[in-house]
C-alpha cells in the first residue's frame, strides 16, 4: 500500500474522467454526483497519505520508481516530503470543495466541465509527487489545458483573451524550462556516463557557476510567472475575474503555489551559488509586489478584482519568506502556502456565492447584507480577519514567521514587508464594511437568501481549517520541518570566493581547499591555480 498509495492519489481523479466519459452528457446528477464522489475518495487517500507519513522521517517517503523509457532515463518516480505532502492534502480538499461550488453554477456543457476539473486535479498533485524532472514537467503541461477550458468556456464575457493570456504567458516559461530540462539531462550525461531526469541524482551534480546563473534564471522565469511575481502578474487579474467560482479557487488556491513550489524543489537545491546571487533581486520584486498589489486592490470597484490582486500581494510575501533562506522564513512561506489557499479560496467561494444571487460584483451594489445575510455575513468576515492576518487564525502564524526570518536575514526588508500588513488590513477592511455593513442600498439586496445548506457544508471546513491553523500549526509545521531543513542544506553549499589577481578559478570536479583574498578557508567545488 505504501510503494502504491501516491499513484493511487495522483490517478484516482483520472479513472472519474474515463467514467464520466461513459456517462450520457444529458445525465447532469449523474455527472456531478461521480465527479465528488471521485474527488472525495480522493481526498480520504490524501488523508491516508497524512496519516501514514512520518513526521520525523528524512527524505522522500512512498518513493515509487520504475523504469519508464530507459534509453533516455526517464522514470516512473514519485515521492513526497513534508513540503509536497501539505500541497496534496491542500489540492484534494480544495477540489471537493469547488466542485460543491460548481453543483448549481454550471448549467452548460456540464460533462465537460466536471471532466476539466478532475483532469486539472491530477495534474496538479503529479507535479507535486514527480521526483522525475520529465514527469515534472508532464504534469506541469497536463494542467495548462484544463484550465484554459475551465476559463475559456465556463467563463466571463472576456473568458477567450483571459484564457489565451493565460496560456500564453504559462508556455512561455514551460518552454524555458524545458530547454534548461534538457541541458541538464546533457550535462549530466557527461558527468556519469548515463541519462537520467532523476531530480535526486541532478541535484548531486556540481554545476559550473556561469551555468547555475542561466539555469536558475529559466526555471526561475517559469516559475515566477505562475507564481505570479512582478510584473509577470498581469495575466492572474484577468484569468480571476473571468474564470468560473470553481476555477478562481483552484487558481489561487493550488495553481499559484506550483510556482513557489518550483523555487523549492528546484531552483534553491539545484542552483545554491545562483539561489545567493539572484537573492536580493527576488526580494526586492517580492517587496515590490506585496506593496503593488496591496494599493491596486485599494481601488479596485469589483469583489473579484480585489480579492485577485491581493494574491499577488500575499504571493509576494510567500517569496520573501522563502528567500530569507532560514527556517523560520521558509517554514513560514510553506504554511502561507495553505493559508492563503484556505483563505483566498474562501474569498472566491463568497464573491460567487453573491454573485449567483446578484448577479453583479460591484462592490457600490452591496451593502448592509449583515442584516439580510447573516451567516453570509459572519463566514465573510472570519474569512476578512484571516486573510489580514489576525491573531489566532492562520494568516497570523504564516506571516509572523515570514516576518521574523526576513527580519533576521535583513531588518530593512521585514520593515518594508510589514507595511504591506498594514495596507492589506486597509483594502480588506474598506471592502468589508461597504459589502457588509451599513444600510441595505440596492432594494434586490433586501430579497437575497442567506446561504444554504450545500454553501454552509463547503465552507465550515475553511472556517475550521482557518482556525485550527491559526491555534494548532504544530501538526504541519513539524512534518515540514524536515524538508525545510534539506532544502537550506542544498543553500548553504554555495560558495562565494574572493581570489587575489594572481589567481584564477578553474572547474573540476574534485572538491579541493580555497583560500580567498582575505586569508578565509573556503571549501568548494571549484580549484585555483597560479
Amino acid at each position: 500500500m505504501e510503494t502504491s498509495i501516491l499513484t493511487l492519489v495522483t490517478f484516482f481523479p483520472t479513472v472519474g474522467v474515463i467514467l464520466l466519459m461513459l456517462v450520457p452528457k444529458e445525465r447532469h446528477d449523474s455527472i456531478k454526483a461521480i465527479a465528488l464522489i471521485i474527488a472525495f475518495v480522493t481526498m480520504l487517500l490524501s488523508f491516508m497519505l497524512w496519516s501514514m507519513f512520518d513526521p520525523m522521517g528524512n527524505g522522500m517517503q512512498f518513493e515509487y520508481n520504475i523504469p519508464w523509457v530507459m534509453s533516455l532515463g526517464i522514470s516512473y518516480h514519485l515521492g513526497v516530503d513534508g513540503i509536497s505532502l501539505v500541497l496534496i492534502m491542500l489540492t484534494t480538499i480544495l477540489c471537493v470543495l469547488a466542485i460543491l461550488a460548481s453543483w448549481r453554477s454550471i448549467t452548460t456543457g456540464v460533462k465537460g466541465y466536471f471532466i476539466s476539473l478532475l483532469l486539472l486535479q491530477t495534474g496538479m498533485i503529479g507535479v507535486f509527487c514527480a521526483l522525475d524532472l520529465f514527469l515534472f514537467y508532464v504534469f506541469w503541461e497536463v494542467m495548462l489545458i484544463p484550465m484554459y477550458f475551465l476559463i475559456g468556456v465556463w467563463g466571463g464575457p472576456r473568458r477567450v483573451y483571459a484564457a489565451i493570456k493565460f496560456v500564453l504567458f504559462t508556455m512561455f516559461g514551460s518552454l524555458l524550462m524545458l530547454v534548461a530540462i534538457l541541458y541538464l539531462l546533457f550535462e549530466y550525461q557527461a558527468f556519469s556516463g548515463e541519462y537520467s531526469f532523476d531530480m535526486m541524482k541532478l541535484m548531486t551534480m556540481p554545476t559550473a557557476y556561469q551555468d547555475q546563473l542561466w539555469l536558475f534564471g529559466a526555471f526561475a522565469l517559469a516559475f515566477a510567472i505562475k507564481v505570479p511575481l512582478w510584473p509577470f502578474h498581469t495575466w492572474l487579474p484577468d484569468a480571476h475575474v473571468e474564470a468560473p467560482t470553481a476555477g478562481s479557487v483552484i487558481l489561487a488556491g493550488v495553481l499559484l503555489k506550483m510556482g513557489t513550489y518550483g523555487f523549492l524543489r528546484i531552483c534553491l537545491p539545484f542552483f545554491p551559488d545562483a539561489t545567493m546571487t539572484y537573492l536580493p533581486y527576488i526580494c526586492v520584486l517580492s517587496l515590490i509586489a506585496i506593496i503593488y498589489g496591496a494599493l491596486v486592490a485599494m481601488v479596485q470597484k469589483d469583489v473579484k478584482s480585489l480579492v485577485a490582486f491581493s494574491s499577488v500581494s500575499h504571493m509576494g510575501f510567500v517569496m520573501l519568506g522563502m528567500f530569507a533562506l532560514n527556517l523560520q522564513g521558509v517554514q513560514g512561506s510553506v504554511l502561507q502556502m495553505i493559508n492563503h489557499g484556505v483563505s483566498t479560496g474562501a474569498l472566491f467561494l463568497l464573491v460567487g456565492m453573491i454573485y449567483e444571487r446578484r448577479h453583479t460584483r460591484m462592490i457600490a451594489d452591496f451593502g448592509g447584507l449583515a442584516k439580510v445575510m447573516p451567516f453570509f455575513a459572519a463566514v465573510f468576515m472570519i474569512t476578512t480577519l484571516s486573510s489580514i492576518g489576525l491573531p489566532l487564525t492562520n494568516g497570523f502564524v504564516g506571516e509572523f514567521l515570514i516576518l521574523l526570518g526576513t527580519y533576521k536575514a535583513n531588518n530593512v526588508y521585514a520593515i518594508i514587508a510589514a507595511s504591506g500588513v498594514i495596507l492589506s488590513a486597509c483594502y480588506m477592511l474598506w471592502m468589508f464594511q461597504r459589502v457588509v455593513f451599513g444600510k441595505v442600498t440596492k432594494p434586490e439586496n433586501e430579497k437575497l437568501n442567506d446561504l444554504s445548506w450545500r454553501e454552509r457544508l463547503i465552507m465550515i471546513p475553511l472556517m475550521i481549517l482557518i482556525f485550527f491553523i491559526g491555534i494548532y500549526p504544530q501538526p504541519i509545521l513539524e512534518r515540514m520541518e524536515p524538508a525545510v531543513k534539506q532544502v537550506l542544506s542544498h543553500v548553504s553549499k554555495a560558495q562565494t570566493v574572493e581570489l587575489n589577481s594572481e589567481y584564477q578559478i578553474v572547474e573540476t570536479t574534485e572538491p579541493v581547499i580555497v583560500i580567498g583574498a582575505n586569508g578565509q578557508l573556503v571549501k568548494g567545488e571549484k580549484s585555483c591555480r597560479k
